[in-house]
């Protein structure tokens, strides 16, 4: 069995569900699992959608928004207005506005959950029907039955013994199975979600616990760049890269692949293709396992991550700040889930660049003022550059202030003012 899976940009609309259909009729074999995304910006809307509902207002009319987009992609893929799909995608609508009529809750995380895997529950039963339409049969399940997981909701961590148990036991590897990316479901039944982008990681999930011949990932590039060309106007294609270099340019922050989606299939040393969506027949880049799989061709590789955080502390009487220190504060950073990028100290003073995605910065900031004297500055950007020269570092630093640098054998670290 091969496990594909398909992005928010390649099912952003009608052509692009059509494209999903002309890329499995060149890979016509049967025995696919594909893992889907959230149509487009879809996750963006929900998210809009969770904070006014949490913040006290009606999100009716994101709500209506939403549903048109989708219904609008529908109509252009449907001809028959009484197709089925109609009145599943309205079902989801109608049990999203049931849940924001009866939710109790006000826990950000839980609600978050609850409510964006919507997007992806619609986006798989429009592209399944729209496949049976086309004459390509398959079942479309829901992900939630089979990825279980605990209960840190936005941040969810797979029980891989009864995920495998239920993935071996009921998915049918002799057919096209349809599901969706991100989300799985707690003991009590409630949706969780794997991180934001966590699609990727659902597409490694299945391939491990059904020992896939491999995973292709679908993208609106190329396949791996040595940059992202929405923040560098050079790039260039990697042919092929090891699961211990992808894993380091994940964890920097690059976003092609998701961080934890290389993990399952590095044990079972599962390939992973990324290829391009709008041109199937081109190589993309493998990712594979091994010395006679090293980064082609050699080169810098730049990654970065936008609107971080730097926290620089020091003790209130000028002491050092040794291991007792330092533990007391990660243990915050963990209280806060805080994800830590690059840290520096000397003997009085530790400083860290954060990622702030769950909002928590204040809170963390106000909880260390009692112990440290705190500096910290928003808006920051890190870059990191793996297989670097002078060269490299030169045009990254150009015109910025650099605020951090951090060097070591294969790779450099800066944070800099934008």
């Amino acid at each position: 069995m091969k496990v594909f899976k398909f992005g928010g940009a390649s099912v952003k609309d009608a052509e692009g569900v059509k494209n999903v259909l002309k890329v499995l009729e060149k890979h016509h074999n049967p025995d696919k699992l594909i893992v889907i995304s959230a149509m487009g910006k879809t996750t963006n809307a929900l998210e809009v959608i969770i904070l006014k509902y949490l913040g006290g207002s009606s999100p009716e009319e994101e709500i209506k928004n939403l549903k048109l987009f989708h219904f609008n992609i529908i109509n252009v893929l449907f001809e028959n207005k009484q197709a089925a799909v109609f009145e599943k995608v309205n079902q989801f609508f109608t049990n999203l506005s049931n849940f924001l009529q009866h939710n109790k809750s006000l826990q950000y995380d839980f609600v978050y959950d609850q409510i964006i895997g919507f997007g992806e529950l619609i986006s798989t039963t429009i592209v399944s029907e729209f496949l049976s339409l086309s004459g390509i049969r398959n079942d479309w399940v829901d992900a939630r039955e089979f990825i279980k997981t605990d209960s840190t909701y936005r941040d969810a961590q797979v029980d891989w013994e009864s995920t495998q148990k239920k993935i071996v036991a009921e998915i049918n590897p002799e057919t096209i199975t349809i599901t969706q990316g991100f989300i799985g479901s707690d003991t009590n039944n409630f949706t969780t979600s794997l991180g934001r982008e966590g699609s990727d990681y659902t597409a490694g999930i299945f391939a491990y616990c059904l020992n896939a011949e491999s995973v292709t990932i679908w993208k609106d590039v190329p396949g791996v760049l040595n940059a992202d060309p929405r923040e560098f106007t050079e790039t260039t294609l990697l042919n092929q890269i090891s699961y211990e270099e992808a894993i380091e340019l994940a964890f920097y922050g690059a976003s092609v692949i998701h961080p934890k989606t290389l993990q399952p299939l590095q044990r079972k040393e599962i390939p992973l293709y990324v290829k391009s969506f709008y041109h199937p027949e081109n190589e993309g880049t493998k990712v594979c396992r091994g010395n006679g799989c090293a980064v082609v061709p050699q080169m810098p590789c730049f990654i970065v991550k936008k609107n971080q955080a730097i926290i620089s502390l020091s003790s209130l009487d000028f002491s050092f700040m040794v291991e007792e220190n330092i533990s007391e504060v990660f243990q915050l950073f963990h209280q806060y889930q805080m994800k830590v990028d690059l840290i520096q100290n000397s003997a009085i003073s530790f400083s860290v660049c954060v990622d702030n995605k769950f909002n928590q910065l204040e809170k963390l900031i106000q909880h260390l003022k009692a112990k440290f004297r705190v500096n910290y500055q928003t808006g920051v950007s890190l870059y990191t550059i793996r297989h670097f020269d002078e060269k490299a570092i030169n045009s990254v630093e150009k015109g910025k202030k650099v605020l951090l640098k951090q060097l070591t054998h294969n790779t450099v670290q800066m944070v800099t003012d934008c």
